[in-house]
């Protein structure tokens, strides 16, 4: 059936970041859709941002397209243009390697709901506001290629 069953996808708020850079997301809790679908082109996830709670680090990918479609409550995008509401129906798209490090923030008292859409990607991705950086098939390290 195409339709899926949310409450029977796991909700996880895992995260690959290092200590220092993982408080942040701590509230953020995803469902991964595209695994749960049968899916195999593109990965979707459900993400529930709880209030304060951040999507990611700000960050932007080399080799991976992003969109974000909101579903409920708000959040601020926070890109090089500055910041932006985001609010029910509103959708935000990240070109894979443009430079605008971007993330979603709950400044609010309520949950914020959106599904992102992306391509795991196995390319370099950067962080522009703290000394991380993901280096394709080494993981997290410092922007200067040093252990984290």
């Amino acid at each position: 059936m195409p339709k899926l069953d949310l409450e029977a996808i796991p909700q996880i708020n895992a995260t690959g970041y290092p200590p220092e850079y993982a408080g942040n997301v701590r509230e953020r809790w995803y469902r991964r859709l595209a695994p749960a679908a049968g899916l195999e082109d593109f990965g979707a996830s459900h993400v529930v941002l709880q209030p304060g709670a951040w999507s990611a680090q700000r960050h932007w990918h080399e080799g991976e397209d992003e969109l974000v479609v909101m579903l409920a409550g708000e959040a601020i995008l926070i890109d090089e243009n500055g910041e932006t509401l985001m609010r029910p129906g509103d959708i935000a798209a990240f070109p894979k390697n443009d430079g605008n490090g971007h993330v979603l923030i709950n400044r609010s008292d309520a949950v914020c709901v959106y599904v992102a859409v992306g391509r795991p990607s196995s390319t370099d991705c950067y962080y522009p506001d703290i000394d991380m950086h993901l280096f394709a098939g080494q993981g997290f390290r410092r922007k200067d290629g040093g252990p984290l």
